[in-house]
C-alpha cells in the first residue's frame, strides 16, 4: 500500500487504486464521463494544485536554465500546501498511504519541474508510504 505520483493520461499501473487529478482544469476535449476511462483521473482534487497564479510562474519557470524561477515557485507553492486546510489533506493522505493504495498527478511531462515532485516530497516529509 503506498501513494503513486503520476502523470495524468499515462496508462494505469496494477495496484495503482484510486487516481486523483490534483490539477487546477478537468482536461481539454475530454468528456468528464471519459475522464477515467482515459487514465485521467477518477476524481479531481484540485486543491492539491498550485492557484492560477503559480500556475503561470510554473509555466515562466520551466523555461528557464538557472533554477532560480523554479525555486520561488516551489517556495510559493510549498506557501500554498501550508494552508490549515490543504495541510491536513496531506496529512490525511500519508496516514491513508499506509492503509491504501492511490495515486496522485498531474499532466506535465517531466516531474521534476510539476508541483507533483513538491507533493511527493510534502507527503514523504509527513511520512507517507510512496511507491
Amino acid at each position: 500500500m503506498a501513494i503513486r505520483i503520476v502523470r495524468l493520461g499515462e496508462v494505469r499501473t496494477t495496484g495503482e487504486g484510486l487516481r486523483m487529478g490534483t490539477v487546477r482544469r478537468p482536461p481539454r476535449g475530454v468528456p468528464k464521463a471519459e475522464f477515467a476511462s482515459r487514465d485521467y483521473y477518477d476524481v479531481w482534487y484540485p486543491a492539491l494544485s498550485p492557484s492560477a497564479e503559480l500556475v503561470a510562474k510554473a509555466q515562466l519557470a520551466k523555461g528557464t536554465e538557472d533554477g532560480k524561477a523554479w525555486r520561488s515557485f516551489e517556495k510559493s507553492f510549498r506557501a500554498e500546501m501550508a494552508r490549515p486546510d490543504v495541510s491536513r489533506t496531506l496529512d490525511l493522505l500519508a496516514a491513508l498511504s499506509h492503509q491504501t493504495s492511490f495515486s496522485l498527478g498531474c499532466y506535465c511531462e517531466d516531474e521534476s519541474h510539476c508541483h507533483r515532485s513538491i507533493l511527493r516530497a510534502l507527503l514523504q516529509e509527513r511520512g507517507a508510504a510512496i511507491a
